[in-house]
């Protein structure tokens, strides 16, 4: 199998930054071949993680089956006293669950590396300007997601004591470890993702398409459907697990509304000083519309590493 030169030798070729479809694909294919990589060597340490602890960091088992043994020994199967377990129900089945999470956490600890991969993808196809939004956007939404998984995590304990205690002392949870893992992965996954939300409404904001009027206007119709979005996407069901994601929703929006508030004034101040407002519609635009000459002893100035 032929790998093409990357990125670093096309620019020496082409110094303008520009490839051809099949270089594209080339290089698409070689990334992506990279990420998995990084991501399968992940997926190999989660694994061994699952019952491994050092440097005083708990092994990765532990830490998934914290939540659950956070529950009195009163209200779980405890066939083995003093050690808290979950069932299996199916033979290999801890083996897949151990893969499915050491996958999982995998790809979290490798995330840099195939995080890269797709930047590095992308990033010749953009200006200086865009690059710098996508870095402030990425960083933003990486620590949004991580911060609803650890919220999530600590809830999750509450809620199931919440649901163990329905049954007024009549019932014992058993949870299989199938049932359980895929609730705990299922919460993290739906707090981290609609902890971008936020994130969206800023967007929105920043090219124009949700200004701050708006959204004040919208302010307690999209609260209503923040508490029915948290109602509908919470896997348990519980009160806890609702209130508490709907009320970190409504905090973030809050956070997000004052954002583009900031922002609007911003630009309406630059277009106050600039006069924009002020010009007649039936009057010829001020802008200065000449070309300006190329230095012909630099031919490349014009461009922006842009594809």
């Amino acid at each position: 199998m032929r790998f093409p030169a990357g990125p670093g030798g096309r620019r020496k070729t082409n110094p303008d930054g520009s490839m051809t479809l099949m270089e594209h694909l080339y290089e698409l294919r070689n990334r992506l071949f990279i990420a998995l990589c990084a991501v399968g060597l992940g997926g190999v340490l989660g694994f061994v993680w699952w019952g491994v602890s050092a440097f005083g960091v708990p092994s990765l088992g532990d830490l998934i089956t914290r939540p659950y043994c956070a529950l009195p020994p009163t209200l779980r199967l405890t066939p083995n006293p003093g050690r808290c377990q979950l069932l299996q129900t199916a033979p290999f089945e801890v083996f897949t669950l151990r893969m499915q999470v050491g996958l999982a956490a995998g790809a979290v600890l490798t995330a840099p590396i195939w995080v890269y991969q797709i930047w590095a993808f992308i990033t010749p196809g953009l200006y200086a300007k865009e690059r710098k939004f996508a870095v402030t956007f990425v960083g933003a939404a990486s620590v949004l997601f991580a911060g609803g998984a650890v919220l999530a995590y600590y809830v999750v304990p509450t809620g199931l004591s919440f649901l163990a205690n329905l049954g007024g002392g009549e019932f014992i949870t058993a949870l299989t470890g199938g049932a359980y893992i895929g609730f705990l992965l299922t919460m993290l996954a739906v707090f981290g993702l609609t902890f971008e939300l936020p994130l969206l409404v800023v967007m929105l904001n920043r090219v124009g398409v949700l200004p701050y009027a708006k959204l004040k206007r919208w302010q307690r119709g999209i609260l209503f459907g923040l508490f029915v979005l948290a109602a509908v996407a919470t896997p348990g069901n519980d009160p806890i697990s609702m209130l508490a994601l709907a009320g970190a929703l409504v905090v973030l929006f809050e956070a997000a509304v004052l954002v583009a508030r900031q922002h609007d004034r911003a630009v309406a101040r630059r277009r106050a000083e600039q006069g924009w407002d002020d010009l007649d519609p039936d009057e010829a635009s001020p802008l200065d519309d000449r070309v300006e000459p190329v230095p012909s002893d630099d031919a490349t100035s014009r461009y922006d590493d842009a594809t």
